[in-house]
C-alpha cells in the first residue's frame, strides 16, 4: 500500500534549481533514507513533502486517512508556550483524541443521558483507534529518555538542542503514520540515539529520514532514495548495500565516459573534415557528437573534483592543557584536567547532554576563558 507519491516534482529557489522530475513514492512499512549532496534540497523535499512548502511544478498525492508528522531541522516552536502547552496542544492528534475522551467521561459522570452516552461512546471508539490508550506512559518515557523533565519551562528559554528534542518528543507522541525526520540525531546524546534506534526499529511507523548518522541509519533504514545528477536512484536494502550498488553503478559510468572519450576523438577527426553539404545524416551524426562530447566532458568535471587544503606543517607539539579547571556556578566542568594532543589523533568527545562538551571544545580553541591551568597551543597550528 503506498502511502506517499510525488510526480515530476520540482523546485528552485531564485537561478538555481534544487531538484526537477522527481517522482517515487514510499509504501507502508517502508523506513527510507534520502541521500544527497549538500545543497540539492532534501530538507526543503522532505518540507514539500509534509505540506510545508510548495513546489514549482510536479504534485505530491498523500493516501487519504494517512497522518503524516514531521520533525524539521530547525524546529519552529512557539515561544509564548511552556513545554506542556506545547506538548499536549490541539495540533496533536493523539492529544486530541485523548481530551476528547477525557472530556467525554467528565461529562457523563455530571450529567448522564443519552447524549452524553452517545459521545462516550465515539470517544472509546476513538481512543482504540489511535492506540490510546498507554499515551501517558508512553509521555513519561519518552521525556524521560529525552531528558525533558520542566515541562513549565519557556519554550523561550529553551536551547537549540532542547527545542529540537521537545520537537522530537511532539512527533513521536503524535504517533503519525508517516514520520518524516531531517537529522533526527543532532542534538541527541549516545544513550538517546541507541533508544531512538530501537524505537523507531521496532515501531509500525512508516519513516523517511535525511541523517548524516551512518550508523543509526544503517541500522534503522531499508530503503535507500538517492538524488545524484538530477537523478533519482531507489534501493532496496541498507546502507551497505547501498555503496555496494553505488560503486557497482559508478563503474559502469566510468566504463561509459571512457568509451564516449575514445569515440569522441574519432568524431572530431571526421568534425574537421567533414563536407560542406549537409545532408540529414551528417547532421544526425553532428547532433550525436555533441551528445557525445557532452557524456565525455562530464566525467572530466567529475575528476576534476579535489579538497583542496592550505597547511603548514605541524610542530611536536600540537596541544596541551596543564590543570584546566572551569565551571559556570556550582556546574563544574573540568577540573584538574590534563592532556597532551600528539600530532595525527583522532579524538571524540562523549559525554551527556548539559555536561560541558562545547564548553570543553571553546577551551581549547580559546573562545571560552578558564578559571585556572594552562591551555599551551603549538605555533603552526591553526583552528
Amino acid at each position: 500500500m503506498t502511502y506517499l507519491s510525488t510526480e515530476n516534482l520540482g523546485k528552485k529557489y531564485g537561478l538555481k534549481l534544487l531538484f526537477k522530475d522527481l517522482t517515487f513514492g514510499i509504501s507502508k512499512g517502508d523506513k527510507t533514507a534520502l541521500i544527497a549532496q549538500n545543497g540539492v534540497g532534501k530538507s526543503t523535499l522532505l518540507k514539500i513533502l509534509a505540506g510545508k512548502e510548495v513546489p514549482d511544478s510536479g504534485e505530491v498525492m498523500i493516501r487519504n486517512g494517512v497522518k503524516v508528522a514531521i520533525l524539521e531541522q530547525e524546529p519552529e516552536l512557539d515561544d509564548s508556550m511552556t513545554i506542556n502547552q506545547f506538548i499536549s496542544h490541539g495540533e496533536n492528534e493523539m492529544v486530541k483524541v485523548v481530551q476528547q475522551y477525557e472530556k467525554a467521561v467528565a461529562a457523563q459522570a455530571e450529567n448522564y443521558n443519552e447524549k452524553t452516552q452517545e459521545a462516550f461512546d465515539k470517544a472509546l471508539a476513538k481512543m482504540d483507534a489511535a492506540n490510546a490508550w498507554d499515551y501517558e506512559q508512553r509521555l513519561h518515557q519518552i521525556l524521560s529518555v529525552l531528558n525533558i523533565h520542566d515541562l513549565d519551562q519557556s519554550i523561550s528559554s529553551l536551547s537549540g538542542g532542547q527545542r529540537k528534542r521537545v520537537a522530537l518528543a511532539f512527533a513521536l507522541l503524535d504517533d503519525p503514520d508517516l514520520l518524516i525526520l531531517d537529522e533526527p540525531t543532532n542534538h541527541l546524546d549516545v544513550e538517546m540515539i541507541e533508544w531512538l534506534e530501537a524505537y523507531l526499529t521496532k515501531s509500525t511507523m512508516t519513516l523517511l529520514m535525511v541523517t548524516h548518522d551512518r550508523y543509526f541509519l544503517d541500522r534503522v533504514c531499508n530503503h535507500i532514495l538517492e538524488i545524484e545528477d538530477g537523478q533519482l536512484y531507489h534501493h532496496k536494502g541498507n546502507y551497505e548495500y547501498f555503496l555496494q550498488k553505488k560503486a557497482e553503478r559508478e563503474e559502469v559510468y566510468a566504463t561509459e565516459i571512457a568509451k564516449a572519450g575514445k569515440l569522441m576523438k574519432k568524431e572530431q577527426e571526421w568534425m574537421r573534415r567533414q563536407p560542406k553539404a549537409r545532408t540529414t545524416k551528417s547532421k544526425s551524426r553532428i547532433d550525436a557528437f555533441y551528445q557525445t562530447e557532452k557524456k565525455a566532458k562530464s566525467g572530466k568535471v567529475k575528476q576534476e573534483v579535489k579538497l583542496e587544503v592550505d597547511m603548514s606543517r605541524i610542530g611536536g607539539q600540537v596541544l596541551e592543557l596543564k590543570n584546566v579547571s572551569k565551571s559556570f556556578d556550582d556546574l563544574v566542568i573540568l577540573k584538574d584536567f590534563e592532556y597532551s594532543f600528539n600530532k595525527g589523533e583522532r579524538i571524540g568527545i562523549i559525554g551527556k547532554n548539559g555536561v560541558g562538551k562545547s564548553t570543553f571544545l571553546k577551551i581549547i580553541t580559546g573562545e571560552e576563558p578558564i578559571d585556572s591551568g594552562e591551555v599551551n597551543t603549538g605555533q603552526t597550528i591553526v583552528y
